[in-house]
């Protein structure tokens, strides 16, 4: 069941967290998130899995700035949010997915217990004008039923920034297979 704006507004201070918090941003059933002043491209042509990759950071000017097409941005909410009992959800407002905007690409499920900034991953379909501060994105809230553990990753739990990924830190350093084999590279089938 997923939570009304009033019922929202009434969790505030206890399962729900939004700060700060506009009432005047309250939905029918979700609560717009804006978007912060620094966005960030990934530096390397090829992006791996099993290693950090390098960033740019570029702010965004009072003018707004012109997010291009086939350029993965990664940017946060202005808001900083915390969730108990309940499964964070986040979708791009309507008017903005209009302009050809996509507000995140894949990752829009929170995990119950999720405290922190949202990190976006913004790709546009033709170039567009973003402005910091201007609601992109709403979240809603769906009621967990059943025992639960609430999310704890040293990875993104608390952040403070915009989160590269950071799959890295799942996978082994050294473990290389070949999906066809099920052997690690360099070793040969007997």
């Amino acid at each position: 069941m997923v939570l009304s704006g009033q019922e929202i507004q009434r969790r505030l201070g206890g399962d729900i967290v939004i700060e700060p918090f506009d009432p005047q941003r309250l939905n029918p059933n979700s609560y717009n998130l804006a978007l912060h002043d620094e966005l960030m491209v990934y530096e390397e042509v090829v992006l791996d899995m099993r290693r950090p990759a390098r960033v740019r950071r570029i702010g965004i000017p009072p003018e707004g700035l012109v997010l291009q097409p086939n350029q993965l941005y990664l940017a946060r909410t202005a808001e900083r949010t915390e969730t108990h009992k309940l499964v964070p959800m986040i979708e791009g407002r309507s008017s903005v997915g209009r302009l050809g905007l996509f507000v995140h690409v894949t990752a829009g499920f929170g995990d119950v217990g999720f405290c922190g900034y949202w990190t976006l991953e913004m790709f546009a379909v033709q170039p567009v004008r973003v402005y910091a501060g201007v609601p992109v994105c709403q979240i809603f809230y769906h009621e967990l039923r059943g025992p639960f553990t609430e999310y704890c990753s040293a990875k993104y739990q608390h952040n403070r920034d915009i989160q590269p990924s950071m799959l890295f830190k799942e996978l082994a350093p050294r473990a290389h297979f070949d999906p066809q084999l099920k052997l690690p590279f360099g070793i040969e089938r007997p």
